[in-house]
């Protein structure tokens, strides 16, 4: 699971210009938004250096995801 939308939303950025940034498609980044896919651990970094955050700031703990 991630955050990467709660971080685009909290910066005002849209999911097409992530896209342009990383050279992926629209559909790819809406994939890792919805959390229907995770980005490989390359990719996060990239987003997280993208969106000036720490990488483990796009991670959500697995103990949020269980309460």
């Amino acid at each position: 699971m991630n955050r990467i939308k709660e971080i685009l939303e909290e910066k005002g950025i849209k999911q097409i210009w992530l896209a342009k940034q990383l050279n992926k498609s629209y559909n790819m980044v809406n994939s890792y938004t919805q959390n229907r896919r995770q980005p490989s651990i390359k990719c996060l970094y990239e987003i997280a250096k993208i969106l000036n955050v720490e990488a483990k700031d796009l991670l959500i703990e697995r103990k949020e995801i269980t309460s």
